[in-house]
């Protein structure tokens, strides 16, 4: 048997759950997963995957144009005005389970 190393890392315990069932499905150990990621990173010579924002994520409104600050403001009123409205409270929990905050 190969020569191997411990490495101990934290994470999200929903993150883990879900990562692991998928690789189960697949027939691949969690560490095999980890081992062939780290290969990955030497022959690319980086993270083997795009590191960015997607397109479908919210922007911060701190950068955004007026234009694009009018608009939004404008679907927001219309919205309200056309009775399509929920409560805070439901929409930031839906916003967090998406994003796993």
């Amino acid at each position: 048997m190969a020569k191997t190393s411990n490495l101990y890392v934290r994470i999200e315990p929903e993150v883990k759950e879900q990562a692991e069932k998928i690789l189960d499905a697949l027939g691949v150990a969690p560490s095999s997963a980890v081992n062939m990621f780290y290969k990955q990173i030497i022959l690319q010579r980086g993270l083997p995957f795009e590191v960015k924002i997607p397109k479908d994520v919210p922007l911060d409104m701190s950068v955004a144009i007026q234009e694009e600050i009018d608009m939004e403001l404008e679907k927001g009123y219309c919205d309200m005005l056309e009775g399509r409205v929920r409560p805070a409270a439901d929409v930031f929990s839906d916003i967090r389970k998406e994003y796993n905050l």
